[in-house]
């Protein structure tokens, strides 16, 4: 059963895909300026030394990260080294499309590694709010017209989307499992710089890796700085902060469902950019993805 929904949880599971989306957007505008490990790592490189005057204490030695170091290891290598590079990589092999669709399936990963290794039930609402959540997706996406559908053609982008759904619906079931005092969990920015802490050391790796086989390229330049500055402080620092709030109020399952108004929020922001005028379908779009969280997070 999930917690009932308030609306400061609901702001913070609406915050962080509205983040998110405007991350994909710059991801797309920036893939030939830089490569996708690359900006991972500077994008949380960056993140952690804005977080250092404020979190520093999770370094003191006596602190309550290093008990639980190994908890924190995983959360960083899955949150923040595998799942961006994954997704910065997909983005470089496959449509955004197809990108998306992929990602429309978090709700069913989160229900079922849910149920598979912390026994959590699923019930019949939670199955059909998956399903008008991914129905919404689906109709954004293919702007209403379903024979998008027969055009799609899989490339090994998708299989790397994939197994970064995978990977953050995973992430997400150990953010509320974490260790720690209380007290250390609640404090936001050293919950989360906790993390970042061994998430730039698996970025620069992952860098390091591309580099030797020679896929690194960076173009430096105002476009890609000011990008750079945008996915740190708002897609990093802010919607993680606002992610982990969220799913801590609800449930892991609760926030699958708001993940998949991230490709209705890419949607809405594209049009904003390219001063096109909202359709039909993205209404129709939102009515179902909203429809479903309602439905699924219903005691």
């Amino acid at each position: 059963m999930t917690a009932p929904l308030n609306l400061g949880t609901v702001a913070l599971l609406t915050a962080a895909p509205l983040l998110w989306a405007g991350n994909a957007i710059v991801g797309r505008l920036i893939y030939e300026l830089i490569s996708p490990f690359t900006l991972n790592f500077i994008r949380w490189a960056a993140a952690c030394v804005l977080l250092l005057p404020i979190a520093w204490r999770v370094l003191k030695k006596d602190g309550p990260l290093w008990p639980h170091w190994k908890s924190y290891a995983m959360l960083g290598f899955l949150g923040i080294g595998c799942y961006n590079s994954l997704l910065y990589l997909s983005l470089k092999t496959s449509s955004p499309l197809n990108v998306t669709l992929v990602g429309a399936s978090m709700p069913i990963w989160m229900l079922g590694l849910g149920r598979l290794f912390w026994g959590t039930a699923i019930n019949g609402r939670q199955i059909l709010g998956a399903l008008l959540s991914i129905c919404g997706v689906v109709l954004v996406l293919t702007r209403g017209d379903i024979e998008v559908l027969r055009h799609l053609q899989l490339v090994p982008g998708d299989l790397f989307m994939l197994l970064a759904t995978l990977i953050w619906s995973l992430y997400t079931w150990l953010l509320t499992k974490a260790p720690g005092p209380q007290e250390f969990k609640s404090d936001w920015a050293q919950f989360l710089f906790a993390q970042v802490l061994f998430g730039v050391l698996w970025s620069g790796l992952f860098t390091a890796t591309e580099a030797s086989l020679g896929a690194f390229h960076l173009v430096l330049g105002w476009p890609l700085i000011t990008a750079l500055v945008f996915i740190t402080i708002g897609p990093a620092i802010l919607a993680y902060r606002f992610w982990g709030a969220g799913v801590r109020r609800s449930s892991p399952a609760v926030g699958g469902f708001f993940a998949n108004l991230i490709p209705l929020f890419t949607a809405i922001l594209s049009v904003l950019v390219l001063g096109q005028a909202p359709q039909l379908y993205h209404a129709g779009a939102f009515v179902l993805i909203v429809g479903g969280i309602l439905v699924a997070s219903r005691r």
